[in-house]
């Protein structure tokens, strides 16, 4: 059964409608009872078929949630020390403004990586709601990421003067500084963040930024000691693998420095950083030197 368009159907009752508010004859009463249970029927098929399809297409927006997944997984220059966002889905609660379904929105495009539209979407839900900590920590998620630092850096401060514990915010402001080069900032934040102990992303990301930071300063020891730790606490973050080669290596340690880059890449090969890990491991036994700048 072919449903006609809801203006068609909508046309047909308001006839139908018509005929009844003029009033009936006696012999077309049959008639106009058939008439509104053909429509009613129609319109019956039509929910049915417009659930289904909503069915098929909610499944189908899972499946291409997984499609991101593996693209992620199998983009070799896709490998950013960024933190990885959670994915956590926000506690919200039904409101009469609407900015609950922003919040969820921008969650929803965030995952997906779709950062330009969470950007938009958590923007609204705080001019409906201003001063919301987690519509601010969504949307400096979604502008860190876009590298907007500086705008990022102003909502995760707002977070921060709210929710001091709150460990995420605070490594991903340490993360921010170490990009704009404000090592003792980050130093200080990331360090909090540690003390806190709240957090088990947090506490791991915390260590591997301080590498970062002690390898930019070109304090390698410190910068081994840090990726380690990082190691103990996960040992599938790979690009800590990476950084310790390369504190190894500027260190003079470069056997050490093979040995870090052979095990990230025998841990996951296809992970954008394995990849890289076999890739400056080829160039410097080809006499090459890894790069200074991740």
């Amino acid at each position: 059964m072919t449903v006609p368009p809801l203006d068609t159907l909508a046309a047909q009752f308001a006839a139908i409608e018509q005929k009844l508010d003029t009033g009936l004859a006696a012999g077309d009463r049959d008639a106009t009872r058939q008439e509104i249970i053909a429509l009613f029927r129609t319109l019956e098929q039509g929910v049915a078929d417009l659930t289904a399809a909503l069915t098929g297409m909610s499944a189908l927006k899972d499946d291409v949630k997984r499609l991101v997944d593996k693209f992620k997984a199998q983009q070799a220059d896709a490998a950013t020390n960024a933190p990885e966002f959670s994915g956590e889905k926000p506690v919200v609660h039904a409101d009469h403004i609407g900015a609950s379904t922003f919040i969820e929105k921008g969650w929803s495009r965030l995952s997906l990586g779709d950062y330009e539209a969470a950007e938009t979407a958590l923007k609204r839900a705080l001019e409906l709601s201003p001063n919301d900590p987690q519509s601010e920590a969504l949307l400096g998620w979604a502008q860190m990421l876009q590298e907007k630092y500086d705008e990022a850096l102003m909502n995760f401060q707002k977070v921060l003067m709210r929710q001091p514990a709150n460990a995420l915010a605070r490594i991903n402001v340490g993360y921010i500084c170490l990009k704009k080069r404000i090592f003792g900032e980050a130093i200080e934040h990331l360090s909090k963040a540690i003390r806190l102990d709240n957090d088990k992303k947090a506490m791991l990301y915390a260590h591997f930024y301080l590498g970062l930071v002690y390898l930019e300063r070109e304090m390698f020891e410190d910068a081994q000691s840090f990726f380690k730790k990082t190691l103990t606490l996960g040992p599938n973050l790979i690009e800590a693998y990476y950084e310790l080669g390369r504190a190894h290596w500027y260190n003079g340690e470069f056997d050490e420095a093979k040995a870090a880059w052979s095990t990230g890449h025998a841990t996951n090969k296809f992970n954008p950083w394995g990849k890289r890990c076999a890739e400056v491991l080829a160039t410097v036994e080809a006499g090459g030197e890894p790069p200074r700048i991740p």
